[in-house]
């Protein structure tokens, strides 16, 4: 093994933390802390910035920045809070004119009324997250669905509502007992009373619609189907609904050998299925060459003394591959890449980190967690399903001369559900 390869170990962590994001995505923006790449000549030594700046940006209301370095060619990104929406430059990157490129960006809260949730001539009406219909005089329930000489009245204090005739085939007698004075009818549970006493029935209560329209604690995680009397869930195809009867959990189609992946491949598990895998090294370029070491990793051959471009390529590329949800909450911290010295040799003193490719590296932003470690951190949601790439360095300084650089190329498949 060459000296630089047993100096430098490239340590490339999948957080555990990104399968269990929805824990943890509350605290994740406190550990952040903003890094770019710094200027350097073709020597690999600092270029003093001097007045290479721009002037300061602030985080717009109601979202964050990341990034603390104003110098030429160093980005600034930002993101809106949950329920805003981003308007404007998503990133902006010093010019050496000393002016941001973008615009500035401003975050505006999500309309409740922009998807037109009042039915039937209602009125939607902004409220503190959430809104109100103002229905006509003849339609009545939360977006105006009802029509108020036929729909009766819902249980005071439980949300629940009749269906209408059709909605079940099963309408059942109400039970009834007679006092001195008066006849009492009552349904079974998942029933409500219609009609009069004389001549009344027990329609079914949708309890599916009626939690989704009322605001009501969500059902089911996926898909909720009513039943005569009551409700059940189902899950989408690659999940197993759980004990709870409401929850799904993802098959690891890798793990229980229910893939068709062929041999010199390897199986990779996502949310509601599989993806079968077989990265390869880069072609050879002039001196530039590499041979695979593991399936998921490959390293440089030994350069010519005299090909400097030989010397500032990647010395080694790993490929990872990372299963999201789709709409996951930002900032998330996806990805770790840091660096360990071999026993006896000195490590490097200085390391710079960057995203350098992919096809929608605006989602991404690449940040120093400690001296010795960078983290790709999702700064804008990304909604499934889609497979997105992007590649990430780091490169290895030694009293500010260029050691070596590491890639690494990371695949992230979006799932078509938020679980």
């Amino acid at each position: 093994m060459s000296w630089g390869l047993r100096s430098s170990l490239c340590l490339l962590l999948c957080l555990a933390a990104c399968q269990d994001a929805r824990a943890s995505q509350p605290g994740c923006a406190g550990v952040l802390k903003a890094v770019s790449t710094e200027r350097v000549n073709e020597d690999g030594m600092e270029i003093e910035p001097g007045s290479l700046s721009c002037p300061d940006l602030q985080a717009p209301v109601d979202g964050q920045k990341f990034g603390t370095k104003y110098l030429v060619d160093h980005e600034i990104h930002f993101a809106c809070n949950p329920g805003f929406e981003l308007l404007g430059s998503s990133m902006r990157m010093c010019q050496a004119n000393g002016s941001w490129t973008g615009e500035e960006p401003q975050c505006k809260g999500i309309s409740k009324c922009s998807s037109h949730p009042c039915q039937n001539g209602g009125t939607c009406v902004e409220r503190l997250n959430q809104y109100e219909c103002l229905c006509p005089q003849e339609w009545s329930g939360m977006n105006c669905q009802y029509q108020t000489q036929t729909g009766a009245p819902r249980a005071r204090g439980t949300g629940l509502r009749p269906s209408s005739p059709g909605d079940s085939p099963s309408t059942p007698k109400p039970r009834c007992a007679k006092t001195e004075r008066s006849q009492h009818c009552s349904c079974e549970a998942g029933f409500h009373m219609s009609g009069t006493v004389d001549n009344g029935v027990c329609r079914d209560i949708d309890e599916c619609e009626v939690y989704k329209l009322d605001g009501g604690p969500r059902l089911c995680m996926y898909q909720c189907i009513n039943v005569p009397g009551s409700y059940r869930c189902a899950c989408p195809r690659g999940y197993n609904l759980l004990g709870d009867g409401k929850s799904c959990e993802d098959i690891d189609e890798c793990a229980l050998s229910q893939n068709n992946c062929t041999r010199g491949t390897t199986c990779i598990n996502t949310g509601g299925g599989f993806q079968c895998v077989s990265p390869e090294c880069p072609q050879s370029s002039g001196n530039i060459s590499y041979v695979k070491t593991s399936p998921f990793q490959c390293e440089r051959n030994p350069c010519p003394m005299d090909s400097r471009a030989c010397h500032h390529a990647a010395k080694t590329i790993s490929f990872h591959y990372l299963p999201l949800p789709s709409n996951l909450i930002t900032p998330t911290p996806l990805f770790r890449m840091a660096t360990a010295s071999a026993p006896g040799r000195p490590g490097p003193d200085s390391l710079r980190f960057g995203i350098v490719g992919g096809n929608n590296r605006g989602h991404f932003v690449m940040q120093r967690s400690d001296r010795q470690t960078g983290e790709l951190i999702l700064v804008q949601s990304l909604k499934g399903p889609q497979t997105i790439e992007v590649d990430v360095d780091m490169s290895e300084y030694l009293d500010r001369a260029f050691q070596a650089k590491h890639l690494s190329k990371i695949t992230v498949f979006v799932s078509a559900y938020e679980f």
